[in-house]
């Protein structure tokens, strides 16, 4: 479906991809990996025609429908969420409206034995069967459900898109690039700015596409779950595995290690060879073996090792003074925003030497809690303080706004650092691999792992105690958030951190405070006990819906009914849910009933049955249908809690 053939790309005397090639066939699933600025961005641009190749070309269908989500985007401004995500389907209306056009043209001529009568009425059909695909069910319900899929709340529709922060911004893009139905998805790191929750939602929307996905993600679990295929981009080239990520680590292990082995083989073979032709060379009675042996080494398939890329992040912070006992404590604590209260009367200490994690939906407080620990919020009500000698290095997540762009890569360290530690600035940026040339890049070039580097780096620059950590490792690739979380896992002091991944935490943190509909509640252990007590798989999993199969639609209705009832006081919300059930019911029986009627005739059809129209509506039932089931149990597990 997609080609790649022979493509090179270089800027100047620097080589980013060599003469690869790689194909995209279709329901391809592909996690596209490799260490920040290897070139998976580049990439997925020359897949768009964003960028062009040096040499080589592309080669796809002139009609294939890609659906792009880079990591930097522009958001539109001045429209509600809602009307925002409902461009995508202004293609449909303009389809209505050439249908229209045509009905008109047909009502008005006559000749209908011409060509032009004949290429109206097959751009009608045309029309008609695309308006039949792309509409089995109504194209506000189908971005209600992407949106609220993807974190947003039913009053937050009708907010305009500026009033957003540029991660809700980018859910807002991402619903427009899933509702466009692509027959390709380009996903340059998706879930940086989804919550657990949303990431869950996300995993099953792709576990069901029936497209072609190329995926850019450094989450180790999202892309062994959605994923098939892995293709690395290692110093300008390609390796292909037909395998999810984690299969493709031990595989490229076992196929290195096999090279080795066989290159030191031949080696040796070699070596043995060169040195009898050395020994016998000149002596008459071995001539012959000599020019056999010496013919043997011209003909041999020499192996080779395919180079690795080798640089490490080398992190290890500096020793630090001992702080008081207590590093953070927050009594009845009420935060927020002269607009909005994020959470009440809630309880937070933190001790010394603790390694905490803040989870929950984007939203509900995280990054609000941080402020306050840091002094940039003061609480509406409470007490928040800050204990005795603590020191605290704060990495906040939206680092390339925080950076200076028009500072050079070296300058940023530079312009801050004090005392001994100026003179070691070289080697400190070579510990975050920025070596050579790159301390000369100014931060405006820089990736979005590279920023993420530096950040990190300014927080060697003093022995902190304390570590608040926002978001660290969006952009890092995966070897990178290793390494931090082994330094991170040595360092001597005490980490509040907030990340949505679950590898990153599993084995990090010994405490974990939940964000939920605001409220923080503390969770004592690790994130595998929390998830034990919360009968949980992954932290991507905090608000799943259990389902039990067994149960009858009326015994669900009756059990939701009956939680209703005894309810004394009937919320506003409750009632919603409850007429939105009692809509859905009303349509999925009309659905049955003309599904079971369809089936009757599709079993024994008569002559003047239409058996393709009649396939082609229980089609378009079937859709609508599984989706109002599956709203149905949404709504109604909602009603049960």
């Amino acid at each position: 479906m997609i080609s790649l053939n022979d493509v090179t790309v270089a800027y100047g005397s620097f080589t980013l991809l060599d003469d690869i090639s790689v194909h995209i066939s279709e329901s391809d699933k592909i996690g596209l990996v490799g260490k920040n600025g290897a070139g998976k961005s580049t990439l997925m641009k020359l897949i768009t025609g964003e960028q062009s190749p040096t040499s080589g070309h592309i080669d796809m269908p002139a009609d294939l429908r890609i659906g792009y989500l880079p990591q930097i985007m522009e958001h539109h401004r001045g429209r509600s969420v809602i009307d925002e995500v409902m461009t995508v389907f202004d293609h449909l209306h303009e389809m209505e409206r050439e249908l229209d056009r045509i009905n008109v043209q047909l009502g008005e001529r006559t000749d209908y034995e011409s060509a032009d009568y004949a290429r109206l009425i097959d751009r009608l059909n045309e029309i008609n069967d695309r308006l039949a695909l792309e509409t089995g069910e109504s194209p506000r319900v189908q971005a209600e459900r992407t949106l609220f899929g993807l974190g947003f709340k039913e009053d937050e529709l009708d907010r305009h898109t500026e009033t957003f922060s540029q991660g809700w911004n980018m859910r807002i893009e991402l619903a427009k690039v899933l509702l466009a139905h692509p027959d390709v998805l380009l996903l340059d790191e998706p879930t940086n700015h989804l919550d657990i929750e949303s990431i869950e939602w996300f995993e099953d929307y792709l576990k069901s596409y029936r497209g072609s996905l190329l995926l850019v993600s450094h989450d180790r679990k999202f892309l062994d779950n959605v994923t098939t295929r892995t293709v690395e981009i290692l110093l300008g080239h390609i390796h292909d595995y037909k395998v999810p990520y984690s299969q493709y680590v031990t595989l490229r292990a076992e196929r290195l290690a096999q090279q080795t082995a066989a290159y030191e083989n031949q080696q040796r073979m070699i070596e043995k060879t060169e040195d009898f032709i050395n020994r016998f060379r000149y002596k008459p009675t071995k001539s012959n073996q000599v020019q056999s042996r010496i013919k043997a080494l011209e003909k041999l398939d020499r192996i080779e090792i395919d180079e690795t890329d080798d640089a490490k992040l080398n992190l290890r912070f500096p020793p630090a003074a001992r702080s008081g006992d207590v590093v953070f404590k927050g009594t009845d604590l009420t935060v927020g925003y002269p607009q909005k209260v994020v959470f009440r009367d809630a309880e937070v200490e933190i001790k010394r030497g603790e390694k905490v994690a803040l989870i929950g939906r984007n939203g509900e407080g995280k990054t609000t809690l941080m402020r306050v620990i840091m002094g940039e919020l003061d609480p509406v009500s409470g007490e928040a303080k800050v204990g005795h000698n603590v020191h605290i290095g704060y990495y906040a997540q939206n680092q390339e706004d925080i950076l200076d762009k028009n500072e050079t890569v070296f300058s940023t360290l530079d312009r801050i650092a004090v005392g001994e530690i100026r003179t070691r600035l070289r080697d400190l940026l070579g510990a975050f691999l920025f070596r050579g040339e790159d301390i000369d890049k100014r931060v405006s070039v820089l990736s979005g792992g590279e920023r993420a580097r530096l950040g990190m780096a300014k927080l060697m620059l003093q022995p902190y105690n304390v570590l608040a950590l926002d978001e660290p490792t969006n952009h890092m690739d995966i070897r990178s958030k290793d390494r931090l979380k082994q330094a991170l896992q040595a360092f001597d002091g005490t980490l509040i951190v907030v990340s949505h991944d679950r590898d990153f935490l599993d084995g990090l943190v010994d405490k974990l405070y939940e964000f939920r509909d605001g409220k923080v509640k503390e969770h004592l252990g690790g994130v595998t006990d929390f998830l034990a007590k919360r009968k949980l798989e992954s932290l991507q999993e905090l608000e799943r819906r259990f389902t039990v199969v067994e149960k009858t639609v009326d015994e669900k209705k009756a059990e939701a009914q009956e939680s209703f009832q005894a309810r004394k006081t009937v919320s506003r919300e409750i009632r919603k849910i409850q007429n939105r059930v009692d809509y859905l019911e009303k349509e999925i029986g009309k659905l049955e009933k003309r599904q079971a009627a369809i089936e009757k005739v599709l079993a024994a059809p008569g002559k003047e049955d239409d058996v393709m129209e009649l396939t082609r509506e229980y089609l378009e039932n079937k859709m609508s249908l599984d989706a109002f089931t599956e709203e149905w149990s949404e709504q109604m597990t909602k009603l049960e809690n």
